[in-house]
C-alpha cells in the first residue's frame, strides 16, 4: 500500500522559500530556482520532474548541503543544513565507478572514505550486490558491465553505509528502456525493504508517477512547484501499474500541466 500522506507525518526535509541564484562569467546571474516551498516526510519517495534547466538538481544539492541557497532555509530534522549533509547515499546519472576496482570494491569504497573497517561489512555488501542481481559479479571490473549493472553497482555503493536519506539525480537517464524498466522494479524492492527517504529527479513523467508516493511538477526556469501530485497506486507496482486508470490519468494531468506551462507544445 502507499506510504502514510506527507502532510500527516513530521517532516524529514524541509526547504522553505528556497531560492537560488548563479553568477555568470559576463558579471550577469541566472535566477536557477525561485520561492520554492516544499516538505518530505521520513520513508517516502518523492520526485522531482520538470524540464531542463528548472533547478531540479539545484534543490537536490542544497539537500546534501553541497551548496547552499541564495535565500531561504534548507533543514533536515529540524536543523538547518549548513554544510555537506554526511549520513546520505547519493546516486548520479553517471556511475563514477573505479575502473581498477572490482564491484565489491567500488561498494566498499564508501565505507573506506567513511573511515569504517570493511572487513566487518563484506557479506553485508555480498547481500546488497546479490540483491540487484549481481551474484555472481562481485569480482568482475566496471569494464566488464553493462551500463545497467554499473548502475546497480553504484546504488549499492550508496547504500551500504545504510544511510536514511537517498538522493538520486537522473540515475537512469542514459539507459535503455527495457533495463531502465527492471531497475525501476528494482530500486522500488530497495525502497520498500528498507523504507529510506527518496528525493529522485527525473524527465520521464512515467517514471516519476511508477515510483512515487508523490510528484513535485516544476515549472521552467526559475524552477517554482507547479503542483504537488499525490500518487495514488497500490504498491507493490510492477508491469500492470502502467494499465491502471489512476496511473493513465496522473500522466495525462502531467501533460496537460507541461501543456499549460508551454514545456510540450501541440
Amino acid at each position: 500500500m502507499n506510504s502514510v500522506a506527507a502532510g500527516e507525518r513530521a517532516a524529514f526535509i524541509e526547504l522553505n522559500a528556497i531560492s537560488k541564484s548563479f553568477s555568470t562569467r559576463d558579471g550577469s546571474s541566472t535566477l536557477a530556482v525561485d520561492g520554492v516551498d516544499l516538505d518530505i516526510s521520513a520513508s517516502e519517495f518523492v520526485s522531482l520532474l520538470g524540464p531542463s534547466g528548472c533547478g531540479k538538481s539545484t534543490l537536490l544539492a542544497i539537500i546534501a548541503g553541497l551548496i547552499q541557497p541564495t535565500s531561504g532555509e534548507a533543514r533536515i530534522k529540524g536543523k538547518p543544513i549548513l554544510a555537506p549533509y554526511t549520513n546520505i547515499g547519493i546516486v548520479f546519472q553517471n556511475d563514477l565507478l573505479l575502473d581498477w576496482r572490482s564491484v565489491l570494491g567500488n561498494v566498499l569504497i564508501q565505507l573506506e572514505m567513511r573511515g569504517i573497517r570493511t572487513e566487518p561489512h563484506r557479506e553485508q555488501a555480498r547481500a546488497l550486490i546479490s540483491s540487484v542481481g549481481l551474484r555472481d559479479f562481485e569480482g568482475k571490473y566496471p569494464w566488464e558491465l553493462s551500463g545497467g549493472m554499473r548502475q546497480r553497482v553504484a546504488i549499492c555503493r550508496a547504500l551500504i553505509h545504510d544511510p536514511p536519506l537517498l538522493l538520486m539525480d537522473e540515475p537512469f537517464g542514459a539507459l535503455d528502456a527495457l533495463t531502465r524498466a527492471q531497475l525501476q522494479i528494482d530500486l522500488q524492492n530497495i525502497w520498500q525493504s528498507s523504507r529510506k527517504t527518496v528525493v529522485f529527479v527525473t524527465h520521464s513523467i512515467e517514471e516519476a508517477v511508477f515510483l512515487s508516493d508523490r510528484v513535485i511538477v516544476m515549472t521552467p526556469r526559475p524552477g517554482r512547484v507547479r503542483e504537488v501530485m499525490a500518487i495514488d497506486l497500490p504498491r507493490p507496482r510492477g508491469l500492470d501499474t502502467r494499465e491502471h486508470p489512476a496511473f493513465t490519468e496522473a500522466i495525462h494531468r502531467v501533460n496537460r500541466l507541461f501543456e499549460e506551462l508551454g514545456v510540450i507544445r501541440g
